[in-house]
């Protein structure tokens, strides 16, 4: 895949890291404009090429009354408008195979989530847009097993395909990351590490996700260390009353500095 074949993506040249970066869900306009703006803001500032993620609408879902969208047209036209008010590509996630065909006139990169992406005829449909695509690792997957995946793709005619690492099941209610499994990745696809769902606590007895927000810092640090080619952050200015993923998210105040050490950190890394 190459970064700059990506519609709208700047600063491909800066050899930084790549950041896939919003909030779980689309709220409102509102919300999602103001995310994106400050976003924009620091990722322009520290010349790191920027995607604005936002999900459409939510299908993996623990509880039936559990947040899932404010309708998918109405969420994919706020992508495209903060696509054009900003000028940077988006991604959302899609779980049905005529999600694809859908989300591909509103955004540039279809992601595949975790626990859909051996849905072989979900990936083809997504290739077969020439949309970029994400596919997510799935918690119970093998690093090697996700060449697989991405073959997909690339049988599908479409070699624009990244792989995202969300960690691993540990148990039934943690997440680990193995990061041996980055140099193995990166031999099919470029890479990227989810932060954020990295640190999830799933399978609450409540049906409401946890997460280690306090955490955030330890494993993109060591993500970078380990070579990612880009990091995945949901973040939102209230992550306490966002209506999914909040226990997990970034808060958008915590943003600049993170981004800021990760970048030094970077510039160290590409020096060995």
């Amino acid at each position: 895949m190459k970064l700059d074949l990506i519609p709208r993506l700047k600063h491909t040249d800066s050899n930084n890291f790549f950041l896939l970066a919003g909030p779980c869900a689309i709220e409102s306009e509102d919300m999602a404009l103001r995310i994106a703006e400050r976003v924009v803001e620091i990722t322009n500032t520290l010349k790191i090429p920027y995607i604005f993620k936002g999900s459409f609408k939510k299908a993996n879902r623990s509880r039936i009354d559990s947040f899932t969208g404010i309708g998918d047209e109405k969420a994919l036209k706020i992508l495209k408008k903060v696509s054009d008010t900003f000028d940077v590509p988006t991604v959302t996630d899609i779980h049905e195979n005529s999600d694809a065909a859908l989300a591909a006139e509103y955004v540039d990169i279809l992601q595949i989530p975790a626990f859909l992406v051996r849905q072989t005829d979900l990936v083809v449909a997504a290739a077969k847009t020439g949309k970029v695509v994400n596919l997510k690792k799935g918690q119970f997957m093998s690093p090697e097993s996700m060449q697989h995946a991405v073959k997909k793709v690339t049988d599908s005619g479409n070699n624009q395909v990244m792989v995202t690492d969300r960690g691993t099941m540990f148990g039934y209610q943690d997440m680990v990351v193995d990061f041996r499994g980055i140099p193995t990745m990166k031999q099919y696809a470029p890479t990227v590490l989810d932060v954020t769902h990295s640190l999830q606590q799933p399978n609450q007895t409540s049906g409401v996700t946890g997460g280690r927000p306090d955490m955030i810092n330890t494993i993109a640090r060591a993500g970078i260390a380990a070579g990612v080619d880009g990091l995945f952050i949901e973040t939102h200015f209230d992550p306490a009353n966002a209506k999914s993923d909040g226990a997990n998210m970034l808060d958008l105040q915590y943003l600049e500095s993170l981004l800021t050490n990760l970048t030094k950190l970077r510039q160290v890394v590409n020096t060995f």
